[in-house]
């Protein structure tokens, strides 16, 4: 058995490994998977309807142009995973880690990736739409041109995100320090506007 560290978090061992194995289209729909290390297996087209996956290790797995409905990926973490063209649909990534991953034409709707780990993560032109993301890590994410809508971000830590024509519209920014992220071009409502406008110490009044 071995065992992982994500971030400074401790992580459950692993107990079994799944190594360069074809699962290309597979029908994973309502398996169960823990604390499996999955390395070099290709996912590309995989089906996944309500799988649950807990503190499991992705290295180098291909997710391009998987399907994915209320699965589950919990504490687990993702390493030099590709996801082009991927799409999560009311799935929980609730605690994962993602690290030198590939998110090319991603889709996510809906879900909870609450305290998902995402600092420093390519997520340029991806779409995150009504996704819980309560104190997620994107400290140093790269979203330009990302959408991002209706987003719950509280408590999230953006600081050094690039969020330049990202659009924002309907996201919690109640975290967001304007001073610390660029948002050159982002689109945002008008209450975000005056939410930003407030934390650049701007006196905001109508008339």
């Amino acid at each position: 058995m071995s065992s992982r560290t994500t971030g400074d978090r401790p992580a459950p061992e692993i107990l079994t490994s799944i190594e360069s194995d074809d699962w290309d289209g597979r029908d994973v729909t309502g398996e169960r998977h823990d604390q499996v290390a999955f390395v070099d297996v290709d996912m590309t087209e995989m089906i996944d309807q309500g799988a649950v996956f807990s503190g499991c290790a992705f290295r180098r797995v291909r997710f391009n142009a998987s399907r994915h409905t209320d699965a589950a990926f919990l504490n687990c973490t993702f390493t030099r995973c590709n996801f082009f063209d991927a799409a999560f649909t009311g799935c929980k990534m609730v605690g994962s880690e993602f690290d030198g991953c590939s998110f090319d034409l991603l889709k996510v709707d809906g879900g909870d990736w609450s305290f998902a780990r995402l600092s420093g993560a390519e997520l340029r032109g991806v779409s995150f739409t009504d996704v819980r993301m309560r104190e997620a890590d994107l400290t140093g994410a790269r979203l330009e041109g990302a959408t991002l809508q209706r987003a719950d971000l509280s408590g999230a830590s953006l600081r050094l995100a690039d969020l330049s024509r990202c659009d924002l519209r309907g996201s919690d920014l109640s975290s967001l320090d304007p001073l610390s992220v660029n948002l050159r071009g982002a689109v945002v409502d008008l209450a975000q506007a005056v939410l930003i406008a407030t934390a650049l110490g701007l006196d905001v009044r109508s008339g």
